[in-house]
């Protein structure tokens, strides 16, 4: 009987997307090997038969393909593992991969400009100009252009060519070509500058150099790569951020002495303490004391959740009330908080990454030009035209194919596109994202923090004939404002916003589960359940009882408020719907999308949630698990819907990773936002249409730019082929392709967001 093992690799040397689907058909090819590459992780999970393969031939196989590949170090057991909270043990290495990056791209800035100038402006032109731009371009050529030509011979040994293939080749050639002319034919000579005559001739090409080329097309598309690199060195801030959510140290009981320890130094079964506003430390069983424990970044449930002996905990929660002391029950990777990370791990790794556009292109466009090249060369050599002439016309074809204005397409788009989207709170992570969002056809909301502020607010207050609201909020505000209960803290502010600054309680007792009772202005009063005014035999008259019944069918908290002996008051609490979740919704309509919601809380108070923000109930999913969230996401997948995810909770973060589109809350947690594609900084819904309609209008001017950017090329190359392609009009249609991608690209500056 086979056994089926899953391991992950860290796969290095990609340089494109292109890169992940060959590594990818490689080990697809193995026996009984299933693989999945992802470029935007780079991160390769396979599955394989574990008795006919071993994890050092897979290794082995991507090696023979032409990239790296080893086993990422093993998971931590604490957040002070100074190990891969990325799952890959490469955090720390992430600044040290972009560094050689950013000094090639800015040595290619830093030299490139003057070149390019001297050769567009003729007052430059000084008597030696050409030598100096010689000088200039030859470190952007070989240093800066390094990249590019290691790619292109490492292809070139597979039998493939992608756009590095194109920049080498074309670079290369122009620089070559250069050389050439300025120490063989007559570009050297003192005082040669180039004409300006825009014509369609013949020309031995020993006369011009394309200096500028080489240059200028290394630094746009080092500029692009650089943009793109920093975007993906985020792939495994997620997971981070969700680990380091949970507790540093811990107090352990032993032999009943306590002890502080890191939390790594856990291990089951092991008695820990937890005092009111610390994080519990790890999985566990309460065995002494009762508290409330605020649970809303990993569930999502937004009211605080009462615990006392023989109850669960998890990992990371917040203990809010009393004094708790837990037995371990999960330490380190077993935990719930470990599971999450490797949820978001697991669906980051799923999800396909989106291939980009010039990419797609290069399989065809690459190959097809090189041949003409080669063709045009064998053609003139054939009819007698002369090497100096053939070989003009060949470098002619590589020259006016080289990607400037393709180097440019998507990071002056994307560039400018994210820097409006930034002015209007959204955040767009890279170009892959926008892909997805012309696609999406539903959108899934996640309640807490997302439709709702996340916080419990005081909604309404409910009194008995003949009692003053007014003094209901101050004394039930009163003692509750002595409380750290998240809900007694909602009465308290709710009350203080209504009469103003409140009293101080004579007296103060916390009833465990149940409420707050006290004395205050001399009144015995009582704040919390029904129950707990059954206690001191108090009832509610039945227009409260209704009150109360009508809160909690809407999924509302009910606090029953009592002094002297009767009850004079139902006060609701809840977590309130924002102001503009409504109108979000409406938009996220206009263009397109069916919303839905999601929440870890009771069915309840996520349809009242539905009703008042029109979603209908059928759209609803509640009272879900974050692993649950996640499904539900795949559910909808497998029904061929493209589904884009709004959250903010950690509990949202496996689900932002495996959505189509995942957008997080800039008020959420760093969880969700590095899980995100795009983050809504202003926490405000309609940010999300906003962000949508902004994401399609960018990849619009994309798609635009890489048309234009192909076109010239295309429509010059049987020109060029022709050998009549003056070097001139290849400099002016080369700055005039660049210059409408530019300019296509600003008019996203005045991308306005809906009223």
């Amino acid at each position: 009987m086979s056994t089926i093992t899953e391991v992950e690799l860290s796969i290095g040397g990609m340089t494109c997307a292109s890169c992940a689907a060959r590594i990818e058909k490689k080990l697809n090819r193995m026996d009984g090997v299933e693989a999945t590459v992802n470029y935007a992780t780079e991160k390769a999970k396979v599955s394989f038969d574990g008795d006919g393969v071993a994890v050092a031939d897979l290794i082995a196989t991507v090696e023979a393909t032409g990239y790296t590949a080893r086993e990422p170090a093993p998971p931590r057991t604490g957040p002070d593992d100074p190990g891969a909270a990325d799952g890959g043990g490469d955090g720390d290495g992430d600044g040290d991969e972009l560094r050689p990056l950013r000094q090639r791209l800015v040595t290619a800035v830093l030299l490139s400009v003057p070149v390019i100038a001297m050769a567009m402006v003729p007052a430059l032109q000084f008597t030696y100009w050409q030598w100096l731009s010689l000088t200039l371009a030859a470190p952007v050529v070989t240093y800066a252009a390094w990249p590019f030509h290691k790619a292109a011979v490492t292809n070139a040994r597979h039998g493939a060519a992608t756009m590095d293939t194109l920049i080498s080749v074309g670079t290369s050639a122009a620089f070559l070509w250069s050389l050439w002319a300025l120490f063989f034919g007559s570009a050297g000579e003192p005082g040669m500058t180039h004409a300006f005559e825009l014509t369609i001739e013949r020309t031995d090409g020993a006369g011009n150099i394309y200096l500028e080329a080489a240059a200028g097309v290394t630094a746009f598309i080092l500029a692009g790569r650089y943009f793109e690199a920093r975007s993906k060195r985020k792939a495994g801030a997620a997971l981070r951020a969700l680990l380091e959510l949970g507790a540093k140290d811990v107090t352990v009981l032993r032999d009943g002495v306590e002890k502080n320890v890191l939390v790594g130094e856990l291990a089951v079964g092991d008695r820990f303490l937890v005092r009111p506003g610390e994080k519990i430390a790890t999985d566990g069983r309460v065995v002494e004391g009762a508290s409330a424990v605020d649970a809303s970044m990993l569930t999502g449930e937004s009211v605080p959740v009462e615990v006392r002996e023989g109850d669960t905990v998890t990992g990371a929660t917040l203990n809010v009330g009393g004094r708790l002391v837990v037995e371990a029950t999960r330490v380190g990777a077993d935990t719930q908080l470990a599971r999450m990370a490797r949820l978001v791990e697991d669906a980051q790794n799923g999800k396909a990454a989106a291939q980009r556009l010039a990419d797609r292109v290069s399989g065809i466009f690459v190959p097809v030009v090189i041949a003409l090249a080669v063709a045009t060369l064998g053609f003139w050599l054939g009819n007698g035209a002369g090497l100096t002439a053939a070989f003009t016309a060949a470098v002619a074809v590589l020259i006016i194919a080289c990607p400037c204005a393709l180097g440019l397409a998507t990071p002056t788009a994307l560039m400018v596109g994210t820097g409006r989207g930034a002015q209007l709170g959204i955040l767009i992570k890279g170009p892959e994202v926008l892909e997805s969002t012309h696609r999406v056809d539903t959108i899934v909301l996640d309640k807490t923090g997302t439709v709702t502020t996340g916080r419990m607010t005081l909604l309404a207050t409910h009194t008995a004939e003949g009692t003053d609201k007014a003094d209901v909020l101050r004394l039930a505000g009163a003692l509750e404002h002595a409380s750290e209960h998240p809900i007694a803290q909602a009465v308290a502010s709710g009350a203080a916003a209504e009469v103003g600054p409140l009293p101080t309680p004579e007296d103060f007792a916390n009833v465990a589960g149940l409420g707050v009772q006290g004395v205050v202005e001399g009144h015995a009063v009582l704040v919390g359940r029904e129950r707990l005014l059954a206690d001191w035999a108090i009832e509610l008259p039945a227009g409260l009882k209704r009150a109360k019944e009508d809160a909690e069918a809407a999924g509302r908290t009910a606090i029953a408020v009592a002094w002297d002996g009767e009850a004079r008051a139902v006060l609701e609490v809840a977590d309130a719907v924002k102001d503009t979740s409504a109108e979000a919704v409406r938009r996220l309509r206009a263009l397109g999308l069916t919303p839905m919601l999601l929440t870890g809380d009771n069915r309840a108070v996520a349809e009242s949630v539905a009703a008042e923000v029109g979603i209908a109930p059928e759209h609803v999913v509640a009272e879900v698990l974050p692993q649950d969230k996640v499904d539900a996401v795949k559910r909808l997948q497998a029904e061929g819907r493209s589904v884009a995810m709004v959250g903010d909770g950690v509990n949202d973060a496996a689900a932002l990773a495996q959505a189509d589109l995942g957008l997080a809350m800039g008020t959420g947690t760093d969880a969700a936002i590095e899980a995100g594609d795009l983050t809504l900084v202003r926490g405000d819904l309609r940010a999300a249409a906003d962000a949508i309609r902004l994401s399609r209008k960018t990849l619009g001017t994309i798609k635009s730019n890489l048309f234009w950017a192909f076109a010239y090329n295309v429509a010059a190359l049987p020109l060029a082929a022709a050998g009549l392609l003056n070097p001139m009009i290849a400099g002016a249609a080369m700055a005039f392709s660049s210059v409408f991608v530019v300019g296509n690209s600003l008019r996203l500056r005045g991308f306005q967001p809906l009223s």
